[in-house]
């Protein structure tokens, strides 16, 4: 066995997988909520589906890295750990919008600078993160 192979996971008892499955489809609702709701992330949940779905249920996990727009992403974070530019770029932009209309609309100034320090801190883990190759076929 070589240094790069992974052992295989253990088989997980029926009740850990249905929760695991639970949560992956409870993290696509939010991940499609994120997609409207400034400041709530779909990127961050969709990968949190795909590792979910990853272990609880293979038919899922097929759906959501076929899936037309979650695809990518998946497939982008398992071959590369990457993370797309304009999924930098939208979440940056949310955050910031979401950040703005915190400090405006607060009566306790301290909520919102805590939210946006949490914020800045997922954007720089988020920025750290490598860009998918411009030549990879998903």
């Amino acid at each position: 066995m070589d240094d790069t192979s992974k052992p295989a996971a253990r088989p997980l008892p029926a009740v850990a997988r249905y929760l695991l499955l639970v949560f992956a489809v409870l993290c696509v609702a939010l991940g499609v909520i994120g997609i409207f709701v400034p400041g709530l992330p779909t990127t961050v949940f969709i990968l949190m589906a795909g590792w979910a779905a990853s272990r609880s249920s293979p038919r899922f996990h097929n759906w959501l890295e076929s899936h037309r727009i979650f695809g990518p992403m998946l497939r982008d974070w398992r071959k590369h750990g990457a993370v797309s530019r304009r999924a930098k770029l939208t979440a940056t932009v949310m955050m910031a919008a979401c950040a703005v209309i915190l400090f405006l609309t607060t009566t306790r100034i301290w909520v919102a600078e805590v939210i946006t320090a949490v914020m800045a801190l997922v954007l720089m883990w988020l920025w750290r993160r490598p860009e998918p190759p411009r030549n990879d076929v998903n």
